[in-house]
């Protein structure tokens, strides 16, 4: 008989393999039937030759070089592919944040990269220190093509490549070792022959051996250092060797390996800008490009929000503020995150996740009871602590608990930091509450409020945002005044005599009026003595007031938590008088009890 699970979910099969006979006995997992025997692991596929690596120890401690593709190896991944005025944005948008060196097209491969490239030449649109960079095969038609695209931009890179991988090599190119080097040093030596016809012309050269990561160590250090000394490098004018995880086959350290094997054997080493360029294919592309630059990397291509083919290309934004998290000028500006999300969208027609890391719309987002309480406390920690020091909160050192950095820093405000679910706890209800609305809920009212909400939230499912918790709480608490069992129509007090205070009001109660009055050593035991007289009976157990806002005229709050009739129930008023707030505060209190 089958299993309710297999009928549920009958394209799945729940693994039913032996228990390995080492497992642990705390481990029931059983062997899948997917046939994970067809993949060979990356030790099988790749020679490491290193042993003795140093990258471990390492710090990371300044920030590469950063390359953005996103107009061309992000750009070739859209189902839409930008336009010049895409593109452009988008350019405009790196030189602003402050990018130096951009990979802007493929301009042999398509009319609209080569146009872009010479919309480029010809705007102005390049300041003096950023770089331009264009990418092509190695063959001579497209070098040719890439050349003529490149005429008139006062400094470029030429960014050369041929896939090197044996599987590339046998599958796709059906060429041998020797025959791909060969075509290698044919088009990088064509490439120089044709940049030296190009008078005053500022042309770097960069290779890159395509599946870097799945080609043999000695094969790719051969190739690299004859293009090292073919195309002459020298510290003033270093060649570029980026080496990419074009299809990420294995843990982040087997690459911080390989990088740290070329860093450390490439010839002339001075005279060569050791650069990487990860995917994303098994999730760990970020790990990837930081373990790489422990190993010696010292420039990163990849993408703004990881766009790209398959699972994306390296997240520089990620990278850069993962940097910034630790103390590192990420060297690019990140200040209004939110506008650079906005133009990315724009120009790719893709949205970025709202779990994104630094930029996603919920990743400064609270919903657990647990952590708005932690968020609320640490935030106000931060600010008691810079006020000690004398320093503004944006400048103090930052600690607070589940917030890696301040969102203000990237122009977020608070305001997503906590939201109210059913998951939410009473730390992040009264931190919305005193930040919106400048309530500062007494901590035994916390709870109270707190089963309200929950009460909201689980009957509709739905998120409170503060304007609905500020609402949700005047109609609990403070509304009750002048709408239950027993209301005032009237009243005033007064100080008979030092230390007695004399309380008269006209009362409405089952259904008529009724005066009253009562004294006592304040206004409110007053009150309460007043309240006995008609048959109710009131213990003030707790008060507090304060006002919501600083100036004259500003409302007050007052908070009171009373037995009547020997139901305890919270009460709030808020008024321009802190004694009618106080007051209201009583009555309310009273008229939820008359409904308990």
């Amino acid at each position: 008989m089958a299993s309710s699970f297999e009928t549920t979910f009958p394209t799945l099969r729940t693994p039913s393999g032996d228990i390995p006979a080492d497992a642990p006995g705390w481990n029931p997992q059983r062997p899948s039937a997917m046939p994970h025997h067809r993949y060979q692991p990356a030790h099988t596929r790749v020679a490491l030759p290193l042993t003795d690596r140093t990258w471990p120890s390492r710090r990371l401690q300044q920030a590469p070089l950063w390359v953005p593709v996103d107009l061309r190896d992000g750009n070739q991944a859209l189902a839409e592919p930008m336009d010049t005025e895409r593109k452009r944005r988008m350019f405009d948008l790196m030189v602003t944040m402050g990018f130096k060196e951009i990979e802007v097209g493929y301009p042999s491969a398509s009319q609209t990269d080569f146009d872009f490239v010479r919309h480029l030449a010809h705007s102005g649109a390049v300041p003096e220190d950023v770089t331009i960079s264009v990418f092509t095969a190695a063959r001579r038609d497209l070098i040719d093509r890439t050349i003529a695209s490149v005429e008139g931009l006062p400094r470029t890179v030429i960014h050369l490549y041929t896939a090197t991988a044996p599987t590339w090599r046998d599958v796709v190119l059906g060429r041998s070792r020797s025959e791909v080097q060969s075509l290698i040093r044919d088009a990088a030596t064509y490439l120089m022959r044709r940049t030296e016809e190009q008078p005053g012309a500022d042309i770097r050269f960069e290779f890159s051996p395509e599946v870097f990561n799945l080609t043999e160590p000695d094969f790719v250090l051969e190739v690299c250092n004859g293009l090292t000394e073919l195309w002459e490098a020298s510290p003033d004018r270093p060649v570029i060797h980026n080496l990419p995880a074009t299809v990420e086959i294995a843990t982040p350290n087997v690459y911080a390996d390989q990088i740290e094997y070329m860093d450390r054997h490439l010839a002339r080493r001075e005279s060569v800008i050791l650069s990487v360029h990860p995917h994303n294919d098994r999730g760990t592309g970020v790990a990837c490009a930081e373990l790489a630059v422990l190993a010696g990397a010292q420039r990163v291509e990849g993408c703004l929000f990881g766009n790209g083919e398959r699972t994306g290309n390296v997240d520089l934004v990620t990278l850069a503020l993962n940097l910034y998290a630790q103390g590192v000028n990420p060297m690019i500006d990140f200040s209004d995150i939110d506008a650079v999300r906005e133009v990315v969208e724009y120009c790719n027609r893709l949205p970025v996740h709202p779990r994104h890391p630094y930029v996603g719309d919920l990743v400064h987002t609270a919903f657990s009871g647990t952590h708005q309480d932690a968020i609320a406390k640490g935030m106000a920690h931060h600010a008691k602590q810079a006020a000690e020091k004398g320093v503004a909160a944006k400048d103090a050192l930052w600690a607070v608990p589940y917030l890696p950095i301040d969102p203000e820093d990237i122009g977020r405000t608070y305001e997503e930091v906590i939201r109210i679910n059913s998951q939410s706890g009473k730390g992040g209800i009264a931190h919305l509450l005193h930040t919106h609305h400048g309530l500062d809920l007494p901590q035994a009212m916390r709870p109270d409020f707190s089963r309200t909400v929950q009460q909201v939230t689980d009957a509709t499912g739905q998120e409170l945002s503060h304007k609905e918790l500020w609402e949700l709480f005047r109609t609990t608490y403070i509304t009750p005044a002048q709408d239950g069992p027993a209301t005032l129509i009237s009243w005033n007090t007064a100080e008979t005599r030092p230390g007695e205070h004399q309380f008269t009001c006209t009362l409405h109660t089952d259904g008529q009026e009724r005066s009253c009055q009562g004294t006592g050593n304040g206004p409110l035991s007053a009150l309460t003595d007043a309240l006995r007289s008609a048959g109710i009976t009131v213990d003030i157990l707790g008060y507090t007031e304060h006002a919501t806002a600083s100036g004259p005229g500003s409302p007050a709050v007052a908070y009171a938590e009373c037995r009547v009739n020997d139901v305890s129930c919270w009460g709030a008023g808020w008024d321009t008088s802190v004694l009618t707030a106080s007051v209201n505060a009583v009555m309310a209190a009273v008229n939820r009890a008359g409904r308990a």
